[in-house]
């Protein structure tokens, strides 16, 4: 075994902590990595005990748009995958590259404390079935995921019937014969309503604000194929994409959904079109924000009162460390201030992965994140002077790669970046980088 100062410690099997995992053996880089399940794919993995999964989940993006460059998807998985797919996906992944041999499974992070000022070190603890153990790395590789930790919000008042977080709903039969109330419309919120119109007896959706909604398909492609084919300024795109949403999904107000109050790309779109079939249809009514609660009853901001037997809240995720302090990790408001998302501004030997968001990003772009960090860390080793100048550009002020959108202040959008200025700076580093070490 290597010394373990010299290895670096990977916290995750998820996409992410893959995707880094390869990009340090291919590097040649010493890791050990830990994951708490039995086996990778994180989240994708609905027996995973982080997994909040359900059975009907698919991908919102493509699968051209979704895959690792060089380990595409097979040409029999669908246009829009299933958890299933990509569960297989992930492990034929790890299998391809050999990397389950770095990691420890049915391990969990217990807690990670540096040893001393950058570069001396870091003691880590975790357990597994043996009990606790501690180690000391080089440096600590976060990829544990940003979708593991549910937001549930404090409603006023009591509810009597049942109340569940998404994370806790898994098959559409929960909803059978009930009068149900799904309480956010992000993604998740919109896939888990219209499961529900098909078993519950009735189906409400709560929206505090307006969403745009992308068809899945445009002219019979998936609509995430067409974007980016050619470079345009984010006022022209909004112009040009908002009237192909009108061609294609037209009004969602005259179903009753609120017109949003931020321009398009201010906020993730919603990628369902048959939220929208529904609501025309009558399956499903749109109510606004929730007022208050009192036994079975709920009554909405508009002064409208409805009953139901269970409310699920739709409302999203928190980024979740808890094996690290915050103070640790530069936390700012809802999120670390991290340059690119991933480099802490003051220590070399410590990176968090795949804490990024953003259209059409894919795990291409994530793959893309991991070998950027692989090679800083490469490039601190031999003292490249691009590396050096990649660690001063990190030390000082900086903001997030947003391109000049003005994203919505919610904790969901805290490290959402533009895709366009997010890649090209990620890989004019690697370029740089990869011209050092060559």
């Amino acid at each position: 075994m290597n010394n373990p100062i010299k290895r670096y410690a990977l916290i995750g099997a998820g996409p992410m902590g893959l995707a880094m995992a390869k990009v340090l053996k291919e590097l040649d880089i010493p890791f050990q990595g830990f994951e708490m399940h039995s086996d990778v794919g994180g989240l994708w993995d609905i027996d995973g005990p982080k997994s909040t999964m359900y059975e009907t989940a698919h991908l919102i993006s493509s699968k051209k748009m979704t895959e690792f460059t060089d380990f595409p998807m097979e040409e029999s998985v669908a246009e829009y995958p299933s958890h299933k797919e990509m569960k297989s996906y992930f492990r034929a992944f790890a299998d391809h590259y050999k990397l389950r041999e770095n990691y420890r499974f049915n391990a969990e992070v217990l807690n990670v404390v540096p040893v001393g000022k950058s570069g001396e070190g870091w003691t880590f603890t975790w357990k597994d079935n043996e009990g606790a153990h501690s180690d000391v790395f080089a440096g600590v590789l976060i990829a544990n995921g940003t979708l593991s930790e549910p937001n549930m919000p404090s409603f006023p008042g009591e509810f009597s019937g049942e109340l569940i977080h998404s994370s806790k709903y898994r098959y559409p039969e929960q909803f059978k014969g009930k009068k149900v109330l799904v309480v956010g419309a992000g993604n998740s919120g919109c896939d888990i309503a219209v499961d529900a119109i098909h078993h519950a007896s009735s189906c409400d959706l709560s929206l505090r604000r307006g969403y745009y909604f992308v068809p899945k398909y445009v002219f019979g492609k998936p609509a995430d194929t067409l974007g980016g084919m050619i470079k345009l300024p984010m006022w022209l795109k909004r112009k040009v994409d908002g009237m192909i949403l009108k061609w294609f999904v037209g009004n969602p107000q005259k179903y009753g959904f609120p017109k949003p109050d931020y321009k398009l790309y201010e906020s993730h779109p919603i990628v369902n079109s048959l939220v929208l079939y529904h609501a025309g249809h009558g399956d499903i009514r749109i109510r606004p924000d929730v007022e208050v609660m009192s036994g079975k009853s709920v009554t909405f901001k508009d002064g409208s009162q409805a009953e139901y037997d269970m409310i699920l809240a739709a409302t999203g995720y928190k980024l979740h460390y808890p094996f690290i302090d915050q103070e640790l990790l530069n936390w700012t408001g809802d999120a670390p201030h991290l340059f690119l998302n991933a480099f802490h501004p003051s220590r070399d030997d410590l990176f968090v992965l795949g804490m990024v968001e953003a259209s059409g990003l894919g795990w291409q772009g994530r793959h893309e994140q991991a070998e950027m960090v692989g090679r800083y860390i490469k490039g601190l080793e031999a003292g490249s002077a691009t590396a050096m100048e990649l660690q001063a550009t990190k030390s000082r002020n900086f903001e997030r790669a947003t391109g000049g959108v003005d994203y919505l202040k919610l904790p969901r959008m805290a490290y959402y970046v533009d895709k366009a200025t997010y890649r090209k700076s990620v890989n004019d580093w690697i370029g740089r980088l990869k011209g050092n070490q060559a």
